[in-house]
């Protein structure tokens, strides 16, 4: 088995914009500090949750600047690496290690299909995923995320890029306990995999043979308890962990619905806890409603019961 060295709970930050559009510096930090006083084991930029396409490449380097600057090499840092070729996401990795970065993420080219329309094949995304790999002086972890990006590897394919590229040492993980469980087990453990979903089956994941979780920010303080108690190797913990996940659920369940829908509320129940005032948002995003809110108002009171 590769020991990467990482593991716990990554929160993956929020984008915050401003009134006029900008992304919101003090927003942008005040997540850090929410992230590290609550117990957090490492944070995570500019996936998703970040919004990451809908950055410039100026925004998401002044993001990965901004996060390496307030976290101040006080945990590790996992910057996600969005890019159309290789040569672009092997230029951002340089720059992410240069800031400090401690791993990288990479996802999937965007477009997600090659000049004819057609789907990028398996064998081109193991050959892109490769290169950057190999020319990272930081480990690499992918990205694989087929539902929510529209492009992913399949198990067999993962398993060959480990093999064939030792720097892949992790993995980002967007799948069921049964299916990671699968993965892990064919990939013998080469690589170290996290969780992504929010946090759905966490419980189930970390038996799966998971190292980590990378769920939002709103609920990091609860996951970062979970995993801990998951750690102990006590009967009494475990139990303990069971039902503050039990708690939890019904919240990650109504943020994972969609992306979009996730980005919503999960970002207005953040900006809640960071007592920030107004969220604005970058279009395109969905639009919260009155029952929408409801909704969110009553599962987030788990995050006082749990405190």
């Amino acid at each position: 088995m590769v020991e990467a060295g990482f593991r716990g709970v990554y929160p993956m930050l929020y984008a915050f914009f401003g009134e006029g559009g900008r992304l919101d510096r003090e927003a942008m930090r005040a997540q850090v500090e929410y992230c590290v006083a609550g117990g957090a084991h490492g944070i995570a930029v500019l996936g998703l949750g970040t919004e990451v396409s809908k950055l410039s490449a100026a925004e998401r380097r002044l993001v990965m600047e901004w996060a390496a600057d307030d976290l101040k090499g006080r945990l590790p840092l996992a910057i996600t690496v969005f890019g159309a070729t290789p040569e672009e996401q092997i230029a951002f990795v340089l720059a992410a290690a240069e800031r400090g970065a401690d791993w990288v993420i990479l996802q999937p080219p965007r477009p997600t299909t090659d000049r004819t329309g057609a789907p990028i094949t398996e064998e081109r995304l193991v050959a892109f995923f490769g290169a950057v790999a190999d020319a990272s002086p930081v480990p690499v972890a992918i990205q694989n995320a087929p539902q929510y990006i529209g492009v992913g590897l399949s198990a067999a394919g993962l398993d060959r890029l480990s093999r064939d590229h030792p720097n892949v040492r992790l993995l980002k993980a967007e799948g069921s306990a049964v299916d990671t469980r699968a993965l892990i087990e064919l990939t013998e453990g080469r690589m170290a995999v996290f969780q992504g979903r929010g946090g759905m089956e966490f419980i189930d994941v970390m038996r799966a043979g998971c190292v980590g979780m990378i769920p939002s920010v709103e609920s990091c303080r609860v996951q970062a308890r979970i995993f801990e108690l998951m750690q102990t190797g006590r009967a009494e913990d475990e139990a303990a962990a069971e039902r503050l996940y039990t708690e939890l659920a019904p919240l990650i369940m109504f943020l994972m619905q969609s992306v979009d829908q996730f980005l919503c509320y999960g970002k207005r129940l953040t900006a809640e806890l960071l007592g920030i005032a107004e969220v604005h948002d970058r279009a395109p995003a969905q639009i919260p409603d009155p029952f929408g809110l409801a909704c969110l108002a009553r599962h987030a009171k788990v995050l006082e019961r749990v405190a």
